[in-house]
């Protein structure tokens, strides 16, 4: 892929993103703005963009951390979480993904996200090919 075509990509991906923000109230929008602010300040070398329906980074094509607005609160969630050993986080779904819930913007607590986020980077199950390996998941880091 030529530079330009890379800038666009990325370009596309930030405009994504901020139209799934257009769709919030005021209060969703506070927390996942500052979640989007937290994420790329801490994950530079991550690529961010709207995947199945909600913002998502990525690092070498796997799903690291991505927020979605549900019922009553914003789910922040860690593909890799459960291996973080972060009591802070409770575990969601069957695989290996953990989460924080905030409601408001002043729950968040930025060292913790920010913990979890380094973490995301150093402790990643293989979630790029888990329909290649069937449904099992492989460490990959």
């Amino acid at each position: 892929m030529a530079k330009h075509e890379v800038t666009n990509q990325v370009e596309d991906n930030r405009n994504s993103i901020e139209v799934y923000h257009q769709k919030l109230t005021s209060e969703s929008l506070a927390i996942c703005e500052l979640l989007n602010r937290v994420i790329q300040e801490t994950l530079p070398e991550a690529e961010g963009k709207v995947w199945h329906g909600h913002p998502v980074w990525f690092i070498d094509g796997n799903p690291i951390v991505g927020y979605s607005k549900l019922k009553d609160s914003i789910q922040m969630l860690f593909w890799s979480g459960q291996s973080f050993e972060e009591e802070v986080l409770k575990p969601e779904g069957k695989f290996k993904a953990a989460e924080f819930r905030f409601s408001v913007v002043d729950a968040i607590n930025i060292e913790d996200a920010k913990r979890c986020l380094a973490k995301s980077r150093e402790i990643q199950w293989d979630y790029k090919n888990i329909v290649k390996n069937r449904g099992v998941l492989e460490r990959l880091k």
